[in-house]
């Protein structure tokens, strides 16, 4: 039987994502051991129950990333830090010297053609938390793969490891356990 899948993309670049699809011809393989459950890169909805390993890049930056931290938690076995912004804040936190309100005004009135508008102005989209947190804050994280990117080799390491039941171990460089 596949294994369920998942990948999330928070509050990041989508370079861990990148990442994952440089695994090339490995992504073939890769098909006949698991079956992709949701990822940016498929058109999935919702985030289904009895996920036995979830992928998580990016920090939690707004109320929705904390929503969608919750229940990844929840409905996966197991959880992986993807990528250093998962795991430290890394680049997404360098907003955290600025108030979010300095953030969606530098954004949004003062380097854009459209001075009109703030996402602010919409009731329907996520709100910034005060700072950008990495993803262990908000939830338990089983394991922290490290990079910014990771690189290929080490995602496929790393899933390869979980295919066969076992922890990755990088000697606590790439991948320590929380």
């Amino acid at each position: 039987m596949k294994l369920k899948v998942a990948t999330a993309w928070l509050g990041g670049c989508s370079g861990c994502h990148m990442s994952f699809l440089d695994l090339d011809e490995r992504l073939i393989e890769l098909a006949d051991k698991i079956e992709l459950v949701h990822s940016p890169f498929a058109d999935i909805k919702s985030f289904p129950e009895n996920v036995d390993f979830t992928l998580v890049e990016g920090a939690i930056t707004n109320n929705e990333n904390i929503e969608m931290a919750h229940i990844i938690r929840k409905r996966s076995k197991f959880v992986i830090s993807f990528g250093d912004c998962a795991v430290t804040g890394n680049v997404t936190a360098l907003r955290n010297f600025f108030s979010p309100e300095e953030v969606i005004t530098r954004s949004y009135i003062e380097l854009s053609s459209n001075k009109n508008k703030t996402p602010n102005d919409y009731s329907n989209l996520a709100q910034l938390i005060p700072t950008a947190r990495p993803l262990h804050e908000f939830i338990k994280v089983d394991a922290f793969l490290h990079g910014c990117p990771p690189t290929a080799d080490q995602i496929w390491f790393a899933i390869s490891e979980l295919l066969e039941g076992r922890l990755p171990e990088f000697q606590n460089i790439f991948l320590r356990y929380g």
